[in-house]
């Protein structure tokens, strides 16, 4: 893999890999670290515990993210092929767009042209019901299973593994005072009783009660309510919400608006694929690539749908970053839909490089300083999000913290009397 593509892979937002890099290679280990380092200032013992229960929560809830949920939407897609059903087919193609796509249109447009999956299409359509059904099944299955694991169940086994080290240092820092005695605060710690080590509540019907729309967001949410209702006192609910809330707006939100300011001031947008592909970067230079007439619907099917194009550089590379997706005949799979704001945006900026290209006066310079640019902006995206997620963000945490309980351990392994509760 060239250093373009991974500079590609690492800044597309829509994947996980940012999220790989962000959380697994930056985010977390300078998270266990700040945690140790603030909750030492009063208990090395009390440090030690709380480092341990971010690493297994954080790389827990990782492995989670990156396995747990697409494997579980692996046996919905089974299960649902195994009921006749492909599940392939889009549920936005039962609302049909006069004249652009739909489930009858693209019948009978792709009725001999791809005919295997005009069947899928037909398939879906008589038995709509079942379908529906079907993938909203697999909609709730691959969001309410990683929910209850990681917002209910992880944090009642950490939190009970955390009960039985707690009691051990407790009974350590016994032995140590016994001869002087003075009275240890682990001593006088009375939070962890059997209520909070058990599975019982109400969890299940929460996880049903979720609203949103989209399936990271609707995992990543119900993670954090699940998180909030679990947490072993209320100053430990007030301290995760805080956090919770800064590391989904850190995650799913300041990352796209970073990229959309570094873009316009760059006014860059092609991937660094793109512009490292020097056969691309020919045909522009010639004024020889091939684009659709306008960004309108009419004329963006017309091109993706006329055979002759299959091999331009835009079908090739708006296939590649899921703007649209072909059959292997090279005809558009009429089972998906196409978002076609997305694809005239993506046909504009291939447009709007072009003309700044041909305008100047060195193209190849112009060239090389475009990749630069926009491999720069990725690379401080990620850098940038990094820096908030992994350090900016813990210390604003802590300072909430320190605010709300007077104490910089953590609130859920502090005993009751190191807490001051300045919101009673």
């Amino acid at each position: 893999m060239t250093i373009s593509n991974i500079i590609s892979a690492i800044g597309n937002n829509s994947s996980v890999y940012p999220l790989i890099v962000r959380d697994c290679g930056i985010e977390v280990p300078t998270k266990i670290a700040l945690t140790y380092n603030q909750n030492k200032k009063e208990s090395k013992g009390i440090a030690y515990l709380a480092a341990r229960e971010r690493f297994l929560d954080e790389y827990a809830t990782s492995a989670v993210w990156l396995g747990g949920i697409p494997f579980v939407g692996w046996i919905a897609n089974k299960y649902i092929k195994a009921r006749g059903l492909n599940p392939d087919v889009n549920l936005k193609l039962f609302k049909e767009e006069q004249g652009i796509q739909g489930i009858d249109y693209n019948i009978k447009k792709f009725k001999d042209l791809a005919p295997d999956a005009v069947k899928d299409l037909v398939k879906a359509k008589e038995n709509k019901k079942l379908f529906e059904k079907l993938l909203a099944g697999k909609f709730i299955a691959s969001t309410t299973i990683p929910i209850l694991f990681m917002g209910f169940i992880l944090p009642k086994l950490i939190f009970a593994s955390s009960a039985k080290k707690i009691k051990n240092l407790r009974e350590k820092e016994a032995q140590k005072i016994k001869n002087n005695g003075q009275v240890s605060f682990l001593q006088k710690d009375r939070f962890y009783k059997s209520k909070d080590v058990n599975f019982t509540g109400s969890w299940i019907t929460k996880a049903a009660n979720f609203s949103a729309q989209d399936k990271m967001a609707v995992t990543d949410g119900g993670y954090a309510v699940g998180r909030v209702a679990t947490a072993r006192n209320k100053n430990e609910r007030y301290d995760l919400s805080f956090k919770m809330a800064g590391m989904m707006f850190l995650n799913f939100v300041a990352p796209k608006w970073i990229e959309k300011g570094l873009n316009k001031i760059t006014g860059i947008s092609l991937d660094p694929v793109m512009l490292a592909d020097k056969d691309f970067m020919t045909q522009i230079k010639e004024g020889k690539i091939q684009l659709p007439k306008s960004d309108s619907a009419k004329d963006l099917l017309d091109f993706v749908d006329n055979v002759q194009n299959k091999d331009t550089y835009f079908i090739k590379y708006a296939k590649k970053f899921e703007k649209i997706k072909m059959l292997e005949n090279g005809i558009r799979d009429p089972r998906e839909y196409v978002d076609l704001k997305k694809l005239g945006n993506f046909r504009n900026d291939i447009e709007l490089f072009s003309q700044k290209l041909l305008k100047s006066e060195n193209v190849d310079s112009y060239i090389k300083k475009a990749k630069f640019a926009k491999s720069a902006n990725i690379l401080t995206n990620v850098a940038l999000s990094s820096f908030l997620l992994a350090y900016v963000l813990p210390k604003a945490q802590f300072a909430f913290r320190k605010l709300v309980t007077g104490s910089d351990l953590e609130p859920g392994l502090a005993p009751a009397e190191k807490i001051v509760d300045k919101k009673a």
